[in-house]
């Protein structure tokens, strides 16, 4: 059965519900026991959360996989942000680099956890490589999405037959068109994703869920808390 071939050791994987911009819905997905919430600190995103809730209202949600996402952000401003808001999770989806996260995570709560994203286009399994060996010292976790120029939203999935030709030295998201269609494939990864990152193909229109699709979604996964 599906929820047997998607455990990961032990658990099974988490959910991270990205581009989020209802307070109303995230109230919802907080009693669906959702594991991540992300929200996207990037002003020519649709989904930028600025436009929608403050700093301090995000900061009065109680949970604790709280996700700001930021695309070649400023040290301070990130550091701001992520205190106002009371982050418990920074993601970094631009071309941050090793010394910049280094610097970033001497002004942050110790608390904090890195995610860096690897955005996957045309790269060969030794480039995917060259650039986790690099950057694995530095986070806590890895996020694989499909590359764009928007850095992200595309609703497209990239080959992940790549993920089993590169050593993969921390826990990883899978993102990048995650969809109720193609959702059998995750069993293609032989290191299975920490957790999934879904976003556009569970939305009625940018920054909108379709709660039911993720109902469906969570049902048939039956992911843990």
């Amino acid at each position: 059965m599906m929820e047997r071939q998607l455990l990961l050791g032990n658990n099974l994987m988490k959910l991270k519900v990205c581009g989020l911009t209802q307070l109303e819905q995230i109230e919802k997905l907080t009693a669906m026991n959702t594991d991540f919430f992300g929200f996207i600190f990037y002003e020519k995103s649709p989904r930028y959360i600025l436009n929608h809730l403050n700093l301090k209202q995000i900061g009065e949600i109680k949970h604790q996989g709280k996700v700001g996402v930021f695309v070649n952000e400023s040290l301070e401003k990130i550091v701001e942000i992520a205190e106002k808001a009371k982050l418990n999770f920074i993601q970094l989806h631009g071309d941050e680099n090793a010394d910049f996260i280094n610097e970033l995570r001497k002004k942050l709560n110790p608390e904090n956890k890195i995610i860096k994203v690897i955005r996957i286009g045309n790269q060969i399994s030794d480039e995917l490589q060259q650039i986790i060996n690099v950057n694995f010292s530095t986070v806590d976790y890895f996020l694989f999405d499909t590359d764009s120029t928007t850095f992200g939203g595309t609703g497209k999935i990239f080959d992940w037959n790549l993920l089993n030709e590169i050593d993969i030295p921390l826990p990883y998201f899978l993102s990048g068109g995650i969809s109720l269609e193609n959702i059998e494939k995750l069993t293609i990864p032989k290191q299975k994703p920490f957790a999934i990152d879904i976003n556009s193909r569970f939305e009625t229109k940018p920054g909108i869920k379709d709660l039911g699709k993720i109902k469906i979604l969570k049902t048939h996964l039956k992911f843990n808390t």
